[in-house]
This record gives C-alpha cells, structure tokens and sequence, in this order.
C-alpha cells in the first residue's frame, strides 16, 4: 500500500518535485560554482580564477541568484579595500551528497575516469 502512494505520476513537468530542485541549483554554471564552494569560502576574483570559462557578469549574476535561493552566503568585510568572500549556506551545504552524487555517476558511467579537472 505505501509503494503505490509514491508512485503518483506527473501529468506536467512542473508537478515533478525534481523541477523545483533543477530551477534553483540548474543550468551550466550553478553546479559547478556550488562544487567550488564545497571545498572552502571563495572570494569573487578567486572564484573566476577557480571557474575557467566563466564571464565575470556570468558568475555575479548566478551568485545574487543562488544568494537569494538561500544556496550560498555574501559575507562582506567592512575594511579598505572591501573584502566579499561567497561560501555555502547550510541549506547549500546540503547538496553536499547530492553533488558528491553526481560526480561519482559521471565518473562512473560519462568520464570513466577522475572529474577533477573538468569542475574546479
């Protein structure tokens, strides 16, 4: 009985709960920003320098979106110069799993071998 409960099927793609989670953290460049965060907190320049083939408007843009989506803080220093260092939320720290996921599935079944050098 509790098997055909999460068996409902989905007459629209934006019924699927999976396109909620791909409008938030979807696309070429939030994946691979939320990666680089995994590992530590990334000033702005460091994180261009750390994404290769981003354009700067590109990742401003894909920061404010995932800093409103509550995936990654914007913590700014008040000193001179100013100081802004991007780090995950814990809500983005909880696609840690998801993320750690994904990478071990393209390992194994697209690159077949280490994806390091293909995302930061």
């Amino acid at each position: 009985m509790e098997a055909k409960k999460n068996e409902k099927k989905y007459a629209k793609a934006e019924e699927c709960p999976i396109s909620a989670s791909i409008g938030v953290i979807g696309g070429k460049w939030k994946p691979v920003i939320i990666w680089v965060l995994m590992e530590k907190p990334f000033r702005f320049g460091e994180l261009h320098k750390a994404i290769e083939g981003i354009a700067l408007k590109v990742l401003s843009r894909q920061l404010k979106e995932l800093t409103k989506d509550g995936i990654v803080n914007r913590t700014a220093y008040p000193e001179v110069p100013p100081r802004v260092e991007y780090s995950l939320s814990e809500k983005g720290e909880s696609l840690s799993v998801i993320m750690n996921s994904l990478a071990d599935w393209s390992r194994n079944n697209i690159l077949e071998r280490d994806v390091s050098s293909y995302c930061g």
